[in-house]
């Protein structure tokens, strides 16, 4: 990787100013008819004026597929204001604003949805939650319509990108997953099905953005390389689906994992190979990869971008420190790598995630 800190063109043309992102994390901080609060625009403010790129917490694309509470939503145009503050947000400190959009599916919540009904792939419940109904062919036509809507939305809204969320275990995963999906028509079966609908899904967002984009506008796709269930996902399975993503002319592959350098847990290939080496194997320069995962210092930066990655997201380190990128391209030795318990206010991270960051082993320092 070149320095981290020049300017970088994606393949779409859109120039950004270093190669550094900020990965989406979950504010559980909206109001409570869906709208952005000023916290959380106040939030975004605060970490937009060092990286390139910030991705935003998730927003679902329907409204039975919301997976948090305290989530903004974008399923509907009455929402377009509400994402543009965020949007808006970013801007002024410079970076990109990428709206990431997700249907929670399987892990939405019962009494934040209508009729308290969830839906699946299939009907494999999520630990300690209600059991969801699988999607009928009509419902899953509807749905990847819905993410191209929210797409249009937030192109309507000023955003500069769509992240399609498919990690994490939400309805995409869900679908690839032969854990999760136990179907039996074309959306189910052999991993040809299992990927129709991410692939079809992307299809539909790319569509839009031809149609209503009037400039460069970034397609990012999320994903999370294995699952522990035997039946579920596998690091083989990942190279056939990022090798047909690859394919598709999208801005960027986003690996989504908790450390950078984790190897693979069930793989054909060479298993001291990292999952991002692999990766990198697989995609062979045709679209960029953010790689991701435990970097909090300078030289862990550093270090990662040895790997050959295009781009570096940080995520909690910029809950700890939301001036890293100007305090490390000034060559500062002694950024933080711990929360600061006592900085709550001064960080501008909102009471409800603050709260949620309490989470033993979560984040250094709490």
């Amino acid at each position: 990787m070149a320095n981290l800190f020049e300017n970088y063109t994606l393949p779409n043309g859109l120039s950004i100013r270093n190669r550094l992102v900020m990965a989406p994390m979950t504010t559980y901080s909206g109001n409570e008819d869906g709208t952005v609060s000023d916290a959380e625009v106040e939030y975004y403010a605060r970490r937009s004026k060092g990286v390139g790129v910030v991705v935003t917490a998730c927003t679902h694309v329907t409204e039975n597929g919301k997976g948090f509470p305290g989530q903004f939503a974008g399923y509907a145009d009455q929402f377009i204001q509400s994402l543009k503050r965020v949007a808006d947000a970013i801007h002024e400190g410079g970076a990109k604003a990428v709206l990431q959009i997700y249907h929670g599916g399987r892990r939405s919540i019962p009494e934040e949805v209508p009729n308290g009904e969830i839906v699946s792939a299939s009907d494999v419940a999520f630990p300690g939650n209600a059991t969801p109904r699988p999607l009928t062919i009509e419902e899953i036509k509807g749905i990847i319509k819905a993410y191209g809507e929210t797409t249009r939305r937030a192109i309507e809204a000023g955003y500069d990108g769509v992240e399609i969320h498919g990690a994490n275990t939400y309805l995409l995963q869900q679908f690839f997953s032969g854990y999760t999906n136990r179907r039996t028509d074309e959306y189910g079966g052999s991993i040809e099905n299992r990927m129709r609908f991410p692939l079809e899904l992307v299809d539909e967002v790319k569509n839009v953005v031809a149609k209503h984009a009037t400039k460069p506008f970034i397609i990012g796709y999320r994903f999370s390389p294995e699952e522990e269930e035997e039946t579920g996902i596998t690091m083989d399975q990942t190279v056939q689906l990022i090798d047909a993503l690859a394919d598709k002319g999208l801005t960027y592959l986003h690996v989504s994992q908790g450390d950078f350098y984790t190897k693979p847990h069930r793989f054909s290939g060479d298993k001291n190979k990292t999952r991002v080496e692999i990766l990198l194997d697989t995609i062979q320069g045709r679209t960029p990869l953010i790689g991701v995962g435990s970097i909090y210092s300078l030289e862990d930066a550093e270090k990662a971008s040895q790997s050959g990655v295009d781009l570096l997201a940080l995520g909690r380190e910029l809950l700890i420190e939301p001036n890293w990128v100007q305090k490390a391209e000034a060559g500062d030795l002694n950024i933080p790598t711990k929360m600061d318990k006592s900085k709550q206010k001064e960080l501008v991270i909102p009471d409800p995630m603050w709260q949620m960051l309490h989470r033993p082993g979560w984040i250094p320092g709490m």
